[in-house]
């Protein structure tokens, strides 16, 4: 096994304890840092995610696939032309005012940075003013991701799309929404440019968004 498929494999099986020291292994043995990036680390974390759609994988897998793959990226990122982990543009992701559930939230803000995503990790409780903000201060926005796993919370991810989408910037980002209350009718009412229903499908609808 090379060390790129070594690499897969410790991510595909959450071994966070080795995935430094097989990094750092398969770099000194001349392995490509962009192929140790995308073919080891990018394509382990879809191949996880196409498990967890098919039902094959559950949440606390990809919790800890991600955060392998994210310890493994941390160890590759100065070996890489600078850039090169957030080569896809900034993506915004928060819970929504009201609700301080972040598993959900965590887990994509980690599949979208494996997929080589520079992420902007607002946390919770995020208000419409601090989304907005955060829009302003970060020109290579691409994506802003809002979540929420409260269905009383779901008029605030309504009131917080609608400010937003009256920025006068809002040409040059796409705006995606989920957690377990929302539905792909609800995302479109809001005026939302996609759904996600899942951490795995939210990696798809980043990369389908020109």
């Amino acid at each position: 096994m090379s060390g790129i498929d070594e690499i897969a494999s410790a991510i595909e099986t959450g071994k966070i304890k080795l995935i430094s020291d097989l990094v750092l292994e398969a770099v000194s043995s001349g392995d490509d840092p962009m192929e140790i990036l995308n073919r080891g680390m990018i394509g382990a974390m879809r191949i996880i995610g196409d498990r967890f759609s098919r039902g094959e994988a559950f949440v606390p897998e990809m919790l800890i696939s991600a955060k392998t793959m994210k310890k493994g990226v941390d160890t590759l990122k100065p070996f890489l032309s600078k850039g090169a982990t957030s080569a896809n543009g900034q993506v915004i992701v928060g819970t929504v005012s009201g609700d301080v559930h972040d598993i959900g939230k965590n887990l994509v803000a980690m599949m979208i940075e494996s997929a080589g995503f520079e992420v902007i990790d607002l946390g919770i409780d995020v208000s419409a003013e601090q989304f907005m903000q955060a829009i302003q201060d970060n020109e290579n926005v691409r994506i802003v991701a809002l979540s929420t796993l409260l269905t009383t919370t779901m008029p605030a991810m309504r009131a917080i799309v609608a400010q937003i989408n009256q920025l006068s910037c809002r040409n040059r980002f796409h705006i995606m929404v989920g957690g377990s209350p929302i539905t792909e009718e609800f995302a479109r009412q809001i005026g939302a440019d996609g759904y996600a229903p899942d951490a795995a499908s939210a990696v798809l609808l980043a990369q389908s968004f020109e």
